[in-house]
Order: C-alpha cells, then sequence, then structure tokens
C-alpha cells in the first residue's frame, strides 16, 4: 500500500495534536517556546552556512545603511552586516546562558539533597549562606562578581552562574524535606539503604522535573542577564560576537537616526528569552499533577 505525502505529515503531527488535546493552552506555549529555541539553536550551529557575510568583516557595504535586501538588517558603523553578526552572536549568548544555567545546577542540586536529607548543623549553616546569597539581587551580585573576575566567556559565565545556585539549592531542600517523610523513603531507612542510594534512587527522581523547570527558566534569566552585562561593559570583549555588545554600540547611534543597530539585537534577545521562558511555563503546567485531575 502506498502512503501518499499528506498522510505521511498527519501521521507526523497527531501525537502533537493528541497532546494538545489533552493538555490544551499550556502544550502550544510549550511547542512555541521550543520552536523558538530549536530555530535559534539551529540558526548558531550553521551559522557559517545562514550568514552571508562573516561578523567581522568591515566591508560588506556601505556605513551605517538601513536595512535592504542585501542586508537584512542593515549595516553598522564600521560596516559590518548585523544579520551576520545576529546570527553568530546567537552561539555566544547560547553558550553562555545555557552554562551558566548548567553549573548552577550541578552545584545547587547535590547540595540541595545532601542538606535536606542530612539536616543539622550542616544544614543549617548551608542555608545560611544561601539565604544571604540569595537576598541580593541577581543582577547587582552579577555584576560584582563579573567586575571582580573581568571580561571573558568563562568568567561571565561563572559570575551568572553563581546566582542561580541559591534557586536549585532552596528548591531541591524544600522537597527534600517533604520526600524524606515519606513512607517509601522510611521503608527503604528500615531494610538498610545507604543514604546515597535513597538520595539517587527515592529522593532525586522526584525533585528532577521541578528542577527542569527552574532550569529552563534560569537559561532564560541567564539570558537577560549575560546580555545586561555586555551592555554595561562588563561582560565580554569587543572582539567576541555578542548581542548584548551589539545592543551597547546601537544606543550611540538612536539619536541619529539609525534605529536597527539597537532594534534587532534587543528583539533578538527578547525571542529568545521569551522562547525559554514559555518552554518553562509550559512544562511547569503539563508536569503539574492537578492539571492531569481535570
Amino acid at each position: 500500500m502506498r502512503y501518499s505525502p499528506a498522510y505521511g505529515i498527519a501521521r507526523l503531527f497527531s501525537p502533537i495534536m493528541r497532546m494538545g488535546k489533552k493538555y490544551g493552552a499550556e502544550w502550544w506555549i510549550l511547542v512555541i517556546g521550543a520552536l523558538i529555541i530549536l530555530a535559534i539553536v539551529f540558526m548558531a550551529v550553521f551559522a557559517e552556512s545562514i550568514a552571508p557575510f562573516s561578523p567581522y568583516d568591515q566591508d560588506t557595504g556601505p556605513q551605517l545603511a538601513p536595512p535592504s535586501g542585501k542586508h537584512l538588517m542593515g549595516t553598522d558603523n564600521l560596516q559590518r552586516d548585523i544579520w551576520s553578526r545576529m546570527v553568530h552572536g546567537s552561539r555566544t549568548i547560547l553558550r553562555v546562558a545555557v552554562l551558566a544555567a548548567v553549573i548552577s545546577s550541578m552545584i545547587g542540586i547535590p547540595l540541595g539533597l545532601i542538606s535536606g536529607f542530612s539536616g543539622g548543623i550542616f544544614d543549617r549553616v548551608l542555608s545560611l549562606i544561601m539565604d544571604s546569597v540569595y537576598s541580593f539581587p541577581g543582577l547587582i551580585l552579577a555584576i560584582a562578581f563579573a567586575a571582580m573576575l573581568g571580561p571573558g566567556v568563562i568568567n561571565i559565565t561563572v559570575a551568572v552562574a553563581v546566582i542561580y545556585i541559591p534557586t536549585f539549592f532552596r528548591l531541591v531542600r524544600g522537597q527534600t524535606l517533604q520526600i524524606k517523610e515519606e513512607l517509601y523513603v522510611e521503608a527503604a531507612k528500615a531494610i538498610g539503604s545507604s543514604g546515597p542510594i535513597i538520595l539517587g534512587k527515592y529522593i532525586f527522581p522526584n525533585v528532577l522535573a521541578t528542577a527542569v523547570v527552574v532550569f529552563t527558566l534560569n537559561v532564560a534569566d541567564a539570558i537577560m542577564i549575560e546580555a545586561a552585562l555586555t551592555y554595561l561593559g562588563l561582560g565580554l570583549p569587543p572582539i567576541i560576537v555578542d548581542w548584548g555588545m551589539d545592543l551597547s554600540m546601537g544606543k550611540k547611534f538612536l539619536p541619529s537616526g539609525q534605529w536597527w543597530m539597537i532594534t534587532f539585537p534587543g528583539i533578538m534577545i527578547s525571542i529568545l528569552a521569551l522562547g525559554f521562558t514559555m518552554l518553562g511555563e509550559g512544562l511547569a503546567e503539563i508536569l503539574n499533577p492537578r492539571l492531569l485531575e481535570r
């Protein structure tokens, strides 16, 4: 039996449609966020093929040319193609934001598990430290660490990662304190299971779903923080292609009417942050047990 292309496409999208009927608007919020992220990831991976010029090429066309057929987003004051810089700059902001969230989760989640499970003086001291860090506004704390560490991809990644460690810690610790009182955890203790086995087999799987949601939301926030630090001159050196750097350069030319230099980097930052936010919000709703009771 031969299948038509329309039949194949229908079969491909049927699981997505079924999930949409099951979860409603929450599912479509997640899908739209995921599509935004996938589009920008695709752009970052295949930057050399997508970008018509090198992001460093200072002879792509007229200086400060407005958007046109040849230059989709215009050119800057150094005659560089802005679209090419947006394509290549996606690599930088994704690398910093995702790696910062990964580092903070790899530190915050284990500390939250151990602290909540062990209790005692270790839990009180660690909670006090994390609460002290959490009490600072995130951007102010990131500015302090960025100023102390200096510019650079690794340094700004560490500066951004530090501010999210308490978020993972507080979330995981709170859930661990609840889960360790459950009967199945008490049963595991009764049969002689060790602490690491209980944490890894019984507690960690139950906090993982919430940690994934927080991870995506932290990536969205990290995108804004990274762009803000670079905009303030505390993030990356000018030699690195970055949306925040282009945003900072574009503000100088806005009063004279060159709106495209600041508009397109701002739009790209907002779209990417929106994608991760929608993904996180969609996951938060779908993973909510109350939603399954509808």
